[in-house]
């Protein structure tokens, strides 16, 4: 902790108040919405007002509650659907490359198949083959994710086994799954770290993209993306409505790559550290 927090550039640490501050307001929002969720409280799309520091929505309803209602539903799928696609991506990723055998040009093959069909088109035959539901939508989004974290996981663990140390490990007698764990995975975090911004960040866009379109979360459900689907008729009329969703979406897909960047670095210090003393 001290060596990430001590070499935090300025942007950096912009980004990461940024982060967790909008990670604050998606999960505590909700306690702090001054109104109910879709309860309407005034005349459909009107401006900032003394009740509505934002404004209402099409259906009257006030656009600050309804965004801080609405954070949840786009970091938290995001969020399970990088971790699952991270789960499965290291898996593939880690028995591709460290096998040298038969099972490596298999799973690849399997990998590049699925990174054919492009990724909102999958999803949206997805949705609409098994249904709209947050199950389905965190499903497709982890499985669109799995191809490309295997690849980068895969050409990492390519690159380190053929190591001096891990050919000890090897020599040694270790077990494949101890020299993984022990030799492999340590040292390539800094490549995957650097991938887990981009990666969330994506995850971000897909699941506000399927939102957007109206196949993901359903009314009277809050979502960003939903959000800013169900009013863009009425931007010229109450530009908050749109605006203020949009800028928590951009806002927090910029300050997660910059804080992924910042300890990818950090963690690129470290693993160089680590081989030197090796």
């Amino acid at each position: 902790m001290r060596r990430f927090f001590g070499n935090l550039t300025p942007s950096a640490w912009i980004g990461f108040v940024i982060l967790v501050a909008i990670v604050a307001v998606a999960v505590f929002g909700p306690l702090l919405a001054p109104h109910p969720l879709d309860e309407p409280i005034g005349v459909p799309l009107t401006r900032p007002t003394e009740g509505a520091p934002f404004g209402t929505d099409f259906l009257g309803r006030d656009v600050l509650s309804r965004t801080l209602w609405g954070g949840r539903s786009v970091l938290g799928l995001a969020g399970i659907a990088t971790v699952l696609a991270y789960a499965g991506g290291m898996a593939v990723g880690l028995a591709a490359g460290y096998s040298r055998s038969l099972l490596d040009p298999l799973l690849m093959r399997v990998s590049d198949v699925m990174l054919s069909f492009p990724a909102l088109l999958f999803l949206l035959v997805l949705v609409t083959g098994a249904g709209s539901s947050k199950t389905v939508l965190v499903i497709g989004v982890a499985l669109v994710q799995m191809p490309l974290v295997a690849r980068i996981v895969r050409a990492a663990t390519l690159e380190q086994s053929v190591r001096g140390f891990v050919e000890a490990a090897v020599a040694r007698g270790e077990r494949a799954t101890a020299v993984v764990r022990r030799e492999i995975v340590p040292n390539i975090l800094g490549s995957v770290t650097a991938d887990i911004g981009l990666r969330f960040t994506y995850s971000i866009i897909l699941v506000a993209s399927v939102n957007f379109l109206g196949l993901g979360l359903q009314p009277p459900d809050a979502d960003w993306a939903l959000i800013i689907s169900e009013n863009r008729a009425g931007l010229t009329l109450n530009p908050y409505v749109i605006l203020v969703p949009a800028a928590l979406i951009a806002m927090f897909t910029i300050s997660v790559n910059v804080v992924g960047d910042a300890v990818a670095r950090n963690l690129g210090i470290s693993t160089a550290r680590r081989r030197l003393v090796r």
